[in-house]
């Protein structure tokens, strides 16, 4: 599985400003990619909706060696309900801790680590030591289970990821020791996902993608959306399988050839967010008819 590789994880955002400011500002990342579009995405990257949306890619580095977030903002939603099910990003960074502190940002203490809370509530735990300039900061995701026996048989045995560590409570898995990992923790009941739902993303051999996705089919596990080719306007054709695990985590392959070539940096992405956020109209637009929508 070394080719296999973490990509990104995918966040609802509704205040698009204020998200980008703690994004960049605070956490201290680099707007890798920016497109809007006109209608709903065919691997539902957005959520079930239909609408004008938007995709921001933000990180400490290019997603061909660094773990990444997929900002997702539907256009018209202020709010989406947080459920119980992602419990955070934990990020090597001293420096965001400074330049939280210097803006007056609420910083939380949660035992050894800061935590910092994104607008919306999504939460990134900070170690408090200097950003590493040889690696990637992103560390690990952590996401909720209500079966941590069931959780490891599905990572580790069926989706084929590394477990590298084992506790009581917890199960660290990954592709490669030098990749941010993903820590299924039992919660000791039922995982929510309510409406802000994110999803985790992968790289994988395009050839491999069927395979996958009959693996999950002989242990009946859930296929979100079968093996499709996806077609991005002036980019590369890209093949994914999106599947869910027991606790209804989504998790996308990504054949990773064409993804490779969509992946690269835009250096015009930043410039293209902040035109973006200018011409949305839609708080004006809303207000006159009684506010945004919450999810």
């Amino acid at each position: 599985m070394a080719s296999r590789r973490a990509l990104h994880f995918v966040y609802k955002i509704g205040d698009r400003e204020a998200t980008a400011k703690f994004y960049r500002e605070i956490l201290g990342m680099k707007v890798l990619r920016h497109e809007e579009f006109e209608k709903g995405c065919e691997a539902t990257c957005n959520g079930p909706y239909d609408g004008k949306w938007s995709k921001t890619m933000i990180g400490y580095g290019p997603e061909d060696n660094h773990f990444v977030c997929e900002l997702t903002y539907n256009y018209g939603i202020s709010h989406y309900e947080m459920g119980n099910d992602f419990l955070g990003m934990y990020i090597e960074s001293s420096e965001a801790l400074e330049r939280a502190k210097a803006s007056d940002w609420p910083v939380k203490q949660d035992g050894e680590h800061s935590v910092l809370e994104a607008p919306g509530g999504y939460k990134f735990f900070i170690i408090n030591k200097p950003q590493p300039g040889d690696r990637d900061p992103v560390q690990q995701v952590v996401l909720a289970s209500s079966n941590l026996e069931k959780s490891i048989k599905y990572w580790r045995d069926l989706a084929g990821l590394t477990m590298y560590k084992k506790t009581d409570k917890a199960a660290t898995f990954g592709y490669a020791n030098t990749q941010a990992k993903v820590i299924l923790q039992d919660i000791g009941g039922p995982v929510d996902h309510a409406k802000a739902f994110g999803r985790v993303a992968f790289a994988a051999p395009g050839d491999e993608l069927l395979g996958i996705e009959k693996t999950m089919k002989k242990a009946n596990q859930t296929i979100v959306k079968p093996f499709i080719s996806l077609e991005t306007p002036g980019k590369a054709m890209v093949e994914v399988v999106i599947l869910a695990d027991p606790d209804d985590h989504e998790i996308c392959f990504v054949g990773v050839e064409g993804f490779t070539e969509l992946s690269q940096v835009d250096p015009k992405a930043d410039d293209l967010l902040n035109e973006a956020m200018e011409k949305d109209k839609s708080d004006e637009w809303f207000a006159k008819k009684g506010g945004k929508a919450l999810a």
